[in-house]
């Protein structure tokens, strides 16, 4: 049993106000330069709503994510020689427009205005050439719009669920959904970058860019599904969520979870099985993709587990924050989680407990006890927020584990307003959602009590195991076989190839640049060397005399 970590985050939507302070302190700490005016590392969408940037969830639009092709996982963009094909002109690449039009304001028109009887005002200008600009888009553009007829229509969750679906002014419904890059245990961002600049951190499972192998080829933009790769039009690189790395190698929480005004946000650590990874990626109905995923989580408790990460090179600090871990506790034992969008098979990690919130307004507005459970697990299937909206959302279209999720929930709360207010227990509220009185306390103070070092169970980095650059080489990803990028059309890519470390970088220049390619100083005669991987050669042995 091979046995790796990865620092995962849960988000409660439960508690999120839509306050976006998340995304003022991340925009503040790491896109407050030039060249990433329009990107939004976090950023808080109201749902139902096109999202940032616009409709980033249409795939058959954007090509993001994976698909099966004869059983096997191929990116959805294609294969190396498709990609190659559309290098310098990629059409599923998201414009400035999808994202919007970054602007200021000309505060020096107020300040330098002459004396009149007008109130000066200060017109919008351009972040990116400084000339009049007209505001059309925002990244939150449709906050608290939920359930406008605009954003309804463009909606491509909603668009595939029109049928069954019906909404009106009177029974609109909203919350918030707070993204960030889903770190993923099988990112297709690094599988397409044909110049091996994404990778995913051996220690921690963090997928960050490499700004020195990066060419900005901008393939991981149109990769991704969640379109939280952006391309810095300044240095020509590409950027993204960094899960604040620095601070996480301190045992500090990520900005975004620090500055939460709810306290929604939980950090911890999930030991997973990567030779399981292309298998529960790889399931072939879209439905199975969250019990896929779970399958590939290990239990920190098994002795086997332990003795395996300790002999992966997992310290025991890390081992002991896994048992430790809300992530673990909200995910694997009381499943109150679910991840975004599994269908895109990329297996995130950073998963949402669905909002129930709804459910208990709409039973007091119609005169009930909106905490009866009895009426309130009768009244899950009749949510303001639909069912089958969530699944959509949260388990490819499967409202079973979204359903089981908002039951534990509203068993949660029944239970503890009879605690609250000295009534006589009811074991069965428990029962009903297969958990004890016990485990349901533990999940109320989890979600509503816990502090500070309970949500945020981070240990201090370790050093991973980084391969001998002789063996995997320093060049182009192109240049090897079952490297990132390296697929063929209709060809599957190793999953194991995403929990490996970057060669290291050679000392001299002269070095680190061998083997790679570099199209820009092409003269487009003949085939330069490298662009295509070296053939095999067969190697003969002559039998011994």
């Amino acid at each position: 049993m091979r046995v790796m970590a990865q620092v995962a985050m849960v988000m409660n939507l439960d508690k999120c106000i839509g306050c976006h302070t998340c995304s003022v302190t991340c925009k503040q700490t790491w896109t407050n330069r030039t060249g990433t005016e329009y990107a939004w590392f976090n950023n808080v969408e109201t749902r139902p709503g096109q999202g940032y940037p616009r409709g980033h969830e249409d795939q058959e639009k954007w090509k993001g994510g994976w698909r099966l092709k004869g059983g096997r996982l191929v990116p959805r963009s294609g294969g190396r020689a498709r990609r190659l094909a559309r290098l310098f002109a990629n059409p599923e690449l998201p414009t400035l427009d999808d994202y919007y039009q970054p602007w200021t304001y000309d505060y020096e028109n107020l300040t330098t205005a002459p004396l009149g009887d007008d109130i000066p005002t200060a017109p919008p200008r351009s972040l990116i050439d400084g000339r009049p600009s007209e505001i059309t888009w925002g990244p939150n553009w449709d906050d608290d719009l939920g359930g406008g007829p605009a954003q309804l229509a463009a909606d491509p969750l909603l668009a595939r669920m029109s049928e069954q679906v019906r909404l009106d002014y009177e029974r609109a419904f909203m919350f918030y959904l707070p993204r960030i890059c889903e770190h993923c245990l099988n990112p297709s961002c690094v599988a397409v970058c044909p110049s091996g600049a994404l990778y995913k951190r051996v220690e921690d499972g963090i997928v960050l860019v490499d700004q020195d192998r990066c060419r900005g080829w901008r393939m991981c933009v149109s990769g991704c599904p969640y379109k939280k790769v952006y391309f810095n039009h300044a240095t020509g690189k590409a950027e993204k969520c960094t899960f604040c790395y620095p601070r996480i190698e301190a045992g500090d929480p990520t900005v975004c979870s620090e500055t939460c005004v709810g306290r929604l946000r939980y950090l911890g650590v999930m030991l997973y099985d990567p030779d399981k990874v292309g298998a529960a990626a790889s399931v072939t109905d879209e439905k199975d993709l969250y019990e896929a995923q779970l399958g590939c989580f290990l239990d920190p408790d098994d002795p086997e587990v332990a003795r395996a990460a300790q002999a992966s090179g997992i310290p025991h600090d890390w081992i002991e924050a896994a048992r430790r871990s809300p992530v673990r506790a909200l995910i694997t034992r009381y499943r109150v989680a679910l991840p975004l969008h599994p269908e895109y098979r990329t297996m995130p990690m950073v998963w949402y407990i669905p909002p129930l919130s709804p459910v208990v307004d709409a039973l007091t507005g119609t005169g009930h006890d909106g905490e009866d459970p009895a009426a309130l697990f009768g009244a899950i299937d009749t949510l303001r927020i639909p069912l089958g909206y969530l699944a959509e959302l949260f388990t490819a279209g499967d409202p079973g584990p979204v359903e089981a999720a908002l039951c534990r929930l509203a068993a949660m709360r029944s239970h503890m307003r009879r605690v609250n207010l000295g009534e006589e227990q009811d074991p069965r509220i428990a029962e009903a959602v297969g958990l004890d009185e016990g485990g349901i306390q533990e999940l109320y103070r989890l979600l509503a009590l816990a502090k500070y070092d309970e949500r945020y169970v981070i240990p201090t980095t370790y050093t991973g195991s980084v391969p001998d650059p002789d063996e995997t080489g320093a060049g182009c990803s192109l240049d090897g076989e079952g490297g990132p990028g390296m697929m063929p059309d209709g060809a599957a890519f190793d999953p194991e190839a995403f929990h490996a470390a970057p060669a290291a970088a050679p000392a001299s220049t002269s070095t680190s640049l061998r083997g790679r390619v570099n199209l820009l100083n092409w003269n487009g005669k003949g085939r330069p060397d490298g662009l295509f991987p070296r053939a095999r050669r067969s190697v003969r042995t002559e039998p011994e005399l």
